[in-house]
């Protein structure tokens, strides 16, 4: 059986598409070619009026383009002659006299909204799961397939670049507001309602309602004052990507080429751009990154997990409340929560409520979000854990406080029950000494905010049996986490990392460094935000905690650290939560660098290049990472790009520490952190590793 399944009813040829073999549809070279097939038999069959699209996948329409297609490509030439294919297919089904009528229920998305665009009528569910995106930005890549074109003279341009150049979600109230579909009907009625409008498109007695342009939209898209919009969208995407991401100024280009010369000249700029940019390195560690998330979303241990149906949650702050909220929206799980009062407790479980309420609309229905919340307890007393499958303790960063928690859960759990510990740097070795099952204890690493923030985790020590491991990373992957397993140490992986990257930003301060000129130096190499306003939302005094737990590690290795973030605590300055840290947050200076925390650090404020500064925090983060691989804390270089990049916000486009040592190349590293040892001392000592790598010309990546 194909992709596509043709059935006539009454005058109408109902398209289902079915990818073989696969949860999601996707769009590829042979499936074009079943298209093309399909468009002919319509053509020709006097008995078909009209068609409709619709998808037979669960939740799903069509989900793009197949990336694994494109990146088998070896020369533009190739991919300009597959994207023109589908140019002159879809352009083809756009100017048929017989009407196609797209019936979209789940993500129609990348190459699926282009599919659509080219349909003559669009119904959608008012489903959550529906929505519409562009997603090719992420990849390093633009719509290729007309989206650029057909998209912008549907909803404006101004609207059209917001979403292609950010890769934002859609949802089926949105899409109807700005004319990307023309009706919305609930699942059970969807195809029932394409058809019939298909027939009243085929007898005229249906012509769709395209938006018309405000004033203000014609005079600024459609006279020669465009060259503000334009102009406006380019100064947005510098100060959003700072350059880095060169998909956006082509996404730019394509519409302004459409707009000014014509949709042909518009899909030729598609193609040429698409063909280019497939083949720069900033895709290609992108759509590296996209394999291996694919990959960190499936359970290596499958079959052997636990079933799941009540979680227990220890804490009810802002990590604890996080953590019920993915285990109760996303998992669907009972939810003990637990705080040292029943008010607390409660309080937690509003702070859900209030979270998932600004989700409404926007892929969540109100009855999902009171659904969610309803499946959360609030709870005081550990008794009512003895219904517990899985608990996860999320309390404070105290050794002695997380192991009095596991012995009171352990007095009144199962015999089977697993207890993960959400620290984000104490081993679980420690905290599960003296405990009654130490074997049942695991690493639970979430990174805040919960619902939000995509990585999870899971740490492992040498005892622990497959079936726990396999549980826990199941539960992940059902909140809705790509999740990494790292062995057990102090700081893990991503802390640890972290943490060597925050003392490298604290001791150039101490050299003379400004607050911003670091952080800026960073955001230009691609983090989201610099090393000092991270410690700043993290909490400069957690920060601290997590660097107590860590000196042993810099002791070990005579590596100088500093003691200024200690200081900067005693003086009551904790970043975000106190009002003022690194950064004010408060006032009317709200935003700008704080120059109190100047005075502790007793030197003048000296330029230093913003290279140095990247070099510095760069390969330190870098060369830790390979010491992880190296101790065995990871078990692969894809563990550690996955945890680096979607916990720590490492430069996406340069694809996580080991992509980017291989693009860098070995022996140019080694030169580099040698130069540093040089110049700051043995904390830039190259890994053995890294060494052995050079000398053998091996990459980290084959």
């Amino acid at each position: 059986m194909g992709y596509l399944d043709v059935r006539k009813e009454d005058g109408v040829a109902v398209v289902w598409l079915d990818e073989p073999g696969s949860r999601v549809n996707k769009l590829s070279t042979p499936v074009l070619g079943e298209f093309e097939a399909a468009l002919d038999e319509l053509e020709r069959d006097g008995g078909v009026r009209a068609a409709v699209l619709i998808s037979a996948k669960k939740d799903s329409f069509v989900v793009g383009a197949d990336i694994e297609e494109f990146s088998r490509l070896k020369t533009p030439a190739e991919v300009e002659g597959i994207i023109r294919k589908g140019h002159e297919l879809l352009g083809r089904m756009e100017s048929s006299p017989k009407p196609v009528v797209a019936a979209v229920h789940g993500p129609a998305v990348g190459g699926g909204l282009e599919l659509i665009l080219a349909c003559h009528y669009r119904i959608a569910t008012d489903h959550p799961a529906t929505k519409f995106a562009f997603p090719e930005v992420m990849l390093g890549l633009l719509p290729a397939l007309g989206g650029t074109q057909r998209f912008t003279r549907l909803v404006g341009v101004q609207k059209a670049l917001e979403i292609i150049t950010t890769g934002k979600n859609v949802y089926p109230s949105q899409a109807r507001r700005m004319g990307l579909v023309d009706a919305l009907m609930h699942p059970e009625g969807l195809l029932e309602a394409a058809k019939r409008a298909a027939r009243a498109l085929a007898d005229g007695s249906l012509s769709p309602r395209r938006r018309r342009p405000s004033l203000r939209e014609r005079v600024l898209e459609e006279t020669p004052l465009d060259r503000l919009v334009y102009g406006r969208a380019r100064e947005l995407a510098d100060r959003q990507t700072r350059g880095n991401y060169p998909a956006v100024p082509k996404i730019i280009e394509c519409v302004r080429t459409g707009r000014k010369e014509g949709m042909e000249a518009g899909f030729e700029a598609e193609r040429r751009a698409f063909a280019s940019l497939l083949f720069t390195p900033e895709s290609g560690a992108l759509r590296n990154l996209f394999f291996l998330k694919t990959g960190a979303e499936k359970n290596p241990y499958a079959g052997r997990e636990r079933k799941v149906g009540t979680v227990g949650v220890l804490g009810a702050g802002l990590m604890g409340s996080g953590i019920a909220q993915v285990s109760a929206a996303r998992a669907s799980r009972k939810v003990l929560l637990k705080d040292a009062r029943l008010d607390l407790a409660a309080k937690g479980r509003g702070e859900v409520y209030r979270s998932l309420s600004r989700r409404v609309g926007r892929g969540m229905s109100a009855f999902e979000r009171d659904r969610a919340v309803e499946r959360i307890v609030p709870i005081e007393d550990y008794a009512p854990l003895a219904r517990a499958d899985l608990v996860i303790e999320a309390v404070p960063e105290d050794l002695e406080l997380k192991r009095e928690t596991i012995r009171q859960v352990e007095a009144v759990g199962r015999d089977d029950l697993v207890i993960a510990s959400n620290t984000s740097a104490i081993p679980i070795t420690e905290i599960s000494a003296g405990a009654r099952r130490p074997e049942r204890i695991v690493g639970m690493h979430y990174f805040s905010p919960v619902p939000r923030m995509p990585l999870l985790e899971v740490v492992r020590k040498e005892d622990t049996p497959e079936w726990v491991l396999a549980t826990c990373i199941q539960e992940g992957l059902a909140q809705g986490k790509t999740v990494i397993t790292v062995n057990d140490g102090p700081g893990f992986y991503t802390t640890r990392i972290l943490a060597f990257y925050i003392n490298e930003a604290l001791l150039l301060l101490e050299e003379g460094a400004a607050v911003d000129a670091i952080d800026e130096a960073m955001m230009d190499f691609g983090f989201p935000v610099g090393p000092l306003k991270l410690l700043d939302e993290v909490g400069i005094d957690t920060g601290v905690k997590i660097n107590e737990v860590l000196r042993p590690l810099f002791a070990a290795r005579s590596l100088r650290t500093s003691d200024r973030g200690a200081e900067v605590v005693a003086a009551g300055y904790k970043g975000r939560k106190s009002g003022r840290g690194f950064y004010l947050y408060e006032g009317r200076e709200k935003g700008r660098v704080n120059p109190e925390v100047y005075e502790f650090l007793g030197t003048e404020r000296r330029p230093i290049p913003a290279r140095a500064i990247q070099e510095r925090l760069s390969m330190m983060m870098v060369s830790e990472a390979v010491r992880c691989l190296e101790e065995g804390v990871l078990s692969s270089p894809q563990d550690g790009d996955v945890g680096a990049v979607f916990g720590l916000g490492f430069a996406p486009f340069r694809g996580g520490p080991f992509w980017y040592l291989d693009q860098m190349g070995a022996e140019r590293a080694l030169v580099l952190l040698n130069n540093l040892r040089s110049a700051c001392g043995e904390r830039f000592s190259p890994p053995a590793l890294l060494e052995e790598r050079a000398a053998s010309g091996k990459r980290f990546y084959a």
